[in-house]
């Protein structure tokens, strides 16, 4: 069962990101603040639910929500400042969007950087144990395939509708056969040894 709050602050925001291990597309992030005594038997870390569930969830969240605010960060940024660094920053540009300013953070994960003064807190699997952090990695996963999804009309042959830019076999089949695009992640390894690329 998810927990509704950690720090006793009403006005508690959970953060979470989508998307740090693709070798294409943004690393996307969100940040929500529910409202006491919400609840949801559904709502879980995005990895564990549905797509379809996800898409059920989404509009529930964005409905009841206090706030909530979505970032995306392009892959120019990830590749000059590394991706653990562009993770955190799309965390702090969403959790800077709230209105109003959230008095607590809590983040999943280990790594964070202080947004202004407001206090924080890390937490390890945190998408799994708090309901706000379960929203945020409902929100960044929903928001980050649908951009997917945009992208991939441009661009078919990489089939990111299906792999989202996640490094698949057949992403870096594409990568390999058709080259890489303004969407790829150029700091990443895009391919395995045996599948250099021609440039």
């Amino acid at each position: 069962m998810l927990k509704s709050n950690y720090s006793g602050y009403l006005l508690e925001a959970g953060t979470d990101e989508a998307g740090r291990g693709c070798l294409a597309g943004p690393v996307t992030a969100a940040a929500v603040i529910l409202p006491e005594g919400f609840e949801s038997l559904l709502l879980n870390d995005s990895k564990q639910l549905s797509e379809k569930n996800r898409e059920i969830i989404k509009p529930i969240i964005e409905e009841c929500a206090i706030s909530f605010a979505v970032t995306h960060l392009e892959p120019l940024i990830i590749d000059e400042i590394n991706i653990l660094n562009a993770s955190i920053k799309a965390m702090q540009e969403s959790i800077c969007k709230l209105k109003p300013t959230p008095l607590y953070i809590i983040v999943d994960g280990n790594r964070f950087k202080p947004v202004n003064t407001i206090p924080h807190t890390t937490i390890v699997k945190g998408d799994s144990k708090y309901m706000s952090i379960a929203a945020a990695s409902v929100l960044a996963k929903t928001y980050r395939d649908e951009y997917m999804n945009r992208i991939h009309e441009e661009f078919p042959m990489y089939n990111w509708k299906q792999n989202k830019g996640y490094p698949t076999k057949e992403h870096r089949e594409a990568i390999a056969k058709y080259g890489t695009t303004k969407y790829h992640r150029m700091s990443f390894r895009l391919l395995p040894e045996q599948l250099k690329l021609e440039l």
